[in-house]
């Protein structure tokens, strides 16, 4: 049997490719301290006209130099914990990179200014050089603490966004088991209720009991497949509502009208399940139920303001207090408002408000969410 292994070359480019950028990063900040370098010298001489000689032959330096290090870096192993080994070595070979790169830096920048060679037979001897080469470790030694830090500073970034990215994770996964505990608070509300007026609507009148029986069905088919996922369409929750509305039809029979506008272009709009159900119930227990005449439930949805706007109006009793627009205190819409506010924040609100001439009007308000 033979194994392929795919995209080895494009693995190892996605390797190389912070390495290089490490690289061409670290000779930015490398001619930075060899500029500094060279001027700090030419103040200390005082030939000030030698100054673009000091900056070519401390760039060749600290060039030489980096590439020296920064290939040993590099080719150490990323983890912080294994570098500590190489943590004496790399002193020894800091030290040792001091002369070679001072005098290959001396060599090259010659070249580059058209000056002489220097001899390596007396290169060692002469005073001057060795200051240089004191000069030049010192130099080297503060580019290796920048590089190092700098490297320290973006280990910590990418560490700090890697939790970050964790701590979403599971934020989210503790969003979906609350959305689902607070689903299920909603299911046995309205279920529970439906069978009790089945309980007592059979005894009383067989026939109706039947024909409710078969509303509930209706409706339980058409709310299954959304109680189990985390969002649906618009048309599968008016689907739900109109379902709702035919099986209390039965039983309120001629005290209960109801209406549902939903325009073509949104019913393919994205919400939370089960989100509009408990808005549909309020309207019928809280509202119609009690009025001796009944009344008409309406469920419209519109865009406003780039928003999707869902209203629930009834012509049942009102709000107790007509004055001002109520929190609501059902199990339907605290719930309701706890699903909006860990799903979208402050960018969804459900506020129920007297409506005219009587009754009370629901008014849901989310981002609008399309395929």
């Amino acid at each position: 049997m033979r194994t392929i292994v795919k995209h080895d070359k494009h693995t190892m480019t996605t390797v190389a490719r912070p390495k290089l950028r490490r690289l061409a990063d670290d000779a930015g900040l490398t001619i930075m301290v060899c500029v500094f370098a060279a001027v700090l010298i030419t103040l200390v001489n005082g030939k000030t006209w030698e100054l673009y000689d000091q900056m070519v032959y401390s760039v060749c330096v600290g060039l030489i130099a980096l590439a020296i290090l920064d290939g040993a870096r590099l080719a150490l192993p990323d983890d912080p914990l294994k570098r500590r080994r190489w943590l004496v070595p790399g002193l020894v070979l800091l030290v040792a990179t001091a002369p070679i790169a001072h005098f290959c830096g001396i060599v090259v920048g010659s070249l580059l200014l058209g000056y002489g060679i220097p001899d390596l037979h007396d290169y060692p001897n002469d005073k001057g050089q060795r200051g240089m080469i004191l000069f030049a470790l010192l130099g080297i030694g503060v580019m290796a603490l920048l590089i190092l830090n700098r490297e320290r500073v973006a280990r910590i970034k990418a560490e700090r966004t890697e939790a970050t990215a964790r701590a979403e994770a599971i934020a989210r996964q503790a969003l979906q088991t609350q959305l689902r505990l607070l689903q299920a608070q909603i299911e046995p509300h309205m279920l529970f209720n439906t069978l009790a007026n089945l309980q007592g609507l059979i005894a009383l009148d067989p026939q109706q009991a039947s024909t409710m029986l078969d509303h509930l069905i209706q409706y339980l088919r058409a709310t299954l497949s959304a109680t189990r996922a985390e969002s649906t369409t618009l048309a599968q929750e008016f689907a739900a509502a109109e379902a709702y509305l035919g099986l209390m039809a039965v039983r309120m029979g001629p005290r209960l009208a109801y209406r549902c506008v939903l325009p073509a272009d949104l019913r393919a709009a994205r919400l939370p399940a089960m989100l509009l159900q408990p808005l549909v119930e309020n309207a019928i227990i809280h509202g119609l139920e009690p009025k001796i005449e009944g009344g008409t439930v309406t469920v419209e949805a519109s865009v406003r303001a780039g928003l999707l706007e869902i209203c629930v109006s009834d012509t049942g009793l009102g709000l107790p207090d007509t004055q001002a627009p109520a929190k609501g205190t059902g199990v339907g819409v605290t719930t309701t408002r706890e699903r909006l506010r860990a799903l979208y924040g402050p960018r969804a609100a459900l506020t129920l408000i007297p409506a005219q001439p009587h009754g009370v009007l629901a008014r849901l308000t989310l981002p609008l969410e399309t395929p």
